[in-house]
Parts: C-alpha cells; sequence; structure tokens
C-alpha cells in the first residue's frame, strides 16, 4: 500500500475537500493500492506549495495566483486539476453602511490580508465601478477574516476575503437581512480557478501511475459529492467535529457548484487561466503573463488518459 500525503488549502477541513473525503470513504483510494492521508499545513512551516516545494507531500491543494508566482520564480511545482471554476471570495458589508456599490467603498475602511494580489483586487473592483482605489483606506486583518459583528461594531466598513460558500454562511448576531455579500467575480473580477490541485514536477515524472490513479479515484470523489452533496455531511463530523452541522449542510451545495464544468471534474481552462495571468501581470505580481502554460498540464486526468489511449 503507498502511502499518499495530500496537504489541504486552509487551516482546517472545509467542505470544498469534500471530494477527497468521499473518495477515501468509499474505498476508491484504496481499491488502487493507495493509503490517503488528508493534512493541513502548519502556518509556521509554510503553505501548501512550500510543503510541495520541499517535498513533504505527494499533492497539494493551493490558490492559482500563488502557483504562478511560485512557478515563475523557479519552483517545479505543477497544477494537475481543478477544483474550482470560479472565485470564491466575497466582499462583506452591512446595509447600514450605506455601502451599495464597489465604487463606494473609497473613502471607507476595508479590511483585508493586505497581500500585493489581494491589494490589486480591492484596487480593481473599486476602478472598474467607476471609484477611487486609492481612497481606500486599507486596515491590515493579517490572516483573519471579519465578521460582521466586528463591522456592526464599527470597526471597519466592509472586508474582503472571506468566502460566499463558508464564512459568509456562518451564523451571526447580525440579522441575515443587514448582511450584504457579493462574490469578487460578480462584481468585475477577472475570470480565474479560486483553486488548484498539484504536485512536484519529480512525482509527474518518477509515478505517473500514482498519478492518474489519484487522479481517478478523486474525480469519482467529487463528482459524486457534487451530485449528492449531502454524503458528505457525516464525514466532517469525524474529522472537523467542532463545525456547525448546518454550517456543513448549507455549505457544500454551493461549493458543490464550482467543481464541475459542463459536468467535468478537474479540467483546468484556458479561458480561466490566461486572463488571471494576464490581469496578476497587469498589476506587476507576475512577469510573464504566459507562466501559466508551464505551471499547468490536464493530461493525467482520466478524460485524457481515455483519449490517449482509446
Amino acid at each position: 500500500m503507498r502511502h499518499v500525503k495530500v496537504v489541504l488549502e486552509y487551516f482546517h477541513p472545509w467542505t470544498n475537500s469534500a471530494g477527497f473525503y468521499l473518495a477515501r470513504h468509499q474505498g476508491w483510494y484504496r481499491g488502487l493500492g493507495l493509503d490517503v492521508e488528508l493534512a493541513v499545513f502548519d502556518p509556521e512551516r509554510g503553505d501548501t506549495l512550500a510543503y510541495l516545494a520541499r517535498r513533504e507531500a505527494d499533492f497539494g491543494i493551493f490558490p492559482t495566483n500563488r502557483l504562478f508566482v511560485q512557478r515563475e520564480q523557479g519552483q517545479a511545482l505543477t497544477a494537475i486539476a481543478a477544483i474550482n471554476h470560479r472565485g470564491l471570495e466575497t466582499i462583506q458589508t452591512l446595509t447600514t453602511t450605506g455601502i451599495k456599490r464597489p465604487r463606494d467603498l473609497a473613502g471607507r475602511r476595508l479590511a483585508l490580508n493586505p497581500t500585493p494580489r489581494g491589494l490589486a483586487m480591492v484596487r480593481h473592483l473599486v476602478a472598474s465601478d467607476g471609484g477611487d482605489p486609492d481612497a481606500i483606506v486599507i486596515v491590515d486583518s493579517g490572516l483573519r477574516e471579519f465578521s460582521a459583528e466586528q463591522i456592526a461594531g464599527g470597526e471597519v466598513d466592509a472586508s474582503f476575503g472571506s468566502y460566499w460558500a463558508w464564512e459568509a454562511l456562518m451564523d451571526s448576531s447580525v440579522p441575515p437581512a443587514q448582511r450584504v455579500s457579493w462574490p469578487v467575480d460578480e462584481i468585475g473580477a477577472p475570470p480565474y480557478h479560486s483553486y488548484l490541485l498539484g504536485a512536484h514536477d519529480s512525482l509527474l515524472h518518477s509515478e505517473p501511475e500514482l498519478v492518474r490513479d489519484f487522479l481517478a479515484a478523486t474525480e469519482r470523489g467529487y463528482v459524486l459529492a457534487a451530485s449528492n452533496p449531502e454524503l458528505a455531511v457525516p464525514l466532517y463530523e469525524r474529522v472537523a467535529p467542532y463545525l456547525p452541522r448546518s454550517l456543513i449542510r448549507r455549505s457544500l451545495p454551493l461549493i458543490a457548484d464550482t467543481w464541475l464544468h459542463e459536468g467535468r471534474w478537474g479540467c483546468q481552462r484556458e479561458e480561466l487561466l490566461a486572463p488571471y495571468a494576464e490581469w496578476l501581470s497587469k498589476y506587476g505580481i507576475l512577469s510573464d503573463p504566459d507562466i501559466w502554460r508551464q505551471a499547468t498540464r490536464n493530461d493525467f486526468l482520466p478524460e485524457a488518459q481515455a483519449l490517449v489511449n482509446g
């Protein structure tokens, strides 16, 4: 039995990883001789890409933009499947702030983790709506996601970075009618895959059959999770028992809609890769807008293999 370590994309398991948990629960990995460990990263040792770069994990989930940056810096890391086919981030505010559209953020306090990409995104969204991005008052929230209560308490006027299929669904003392959540891909953000699945190139070269088997079982897990999200609810009670069942149940159907494109799982699409890389280059986050061609490949996916072997 080959031990396979997968590092997930966040500080704790959440519903975006349901396909992995279902594939493992169904025995589909074990049936291919794979003993799959699903782990989270220790932030003091880096994110998922850092684990992959040190070859301390076989596979990992990571944001598209971080992969492009790492690849441009010379890391031999490659995405082999898409997890999400749209952006997950939101701008959140309350009706009581008077902020009715992105341009209204000019002159207001916006909480976010001020990474180059995060700053570029909020500036882009405000400018695209005719506002002055230089007038945004940035509040550094670090790795925290500001809650509706913090907005209601007057700490900030809005926040950027939480997900419409996760944090925006969490229980709050603020009445739902007062909470406002704008998915960034509905208010002017470029199209992009929020998360990709990848590995170090050394694994792709040395154990290609392992990679294909892992992806085949993972695809089955995500397709099943997309068709019946409720199946994953009890699995999260085992791996993350501190999460409210109501949150899991609300989140799963929403996030499941991002996993497939035209009924297919995993295919990384040029129309979501090329414009995003071009946008990252425009804002100085990348030097080479064509880096996505080196950083992504679809030929390990089951459908691609069927075409090759057909």
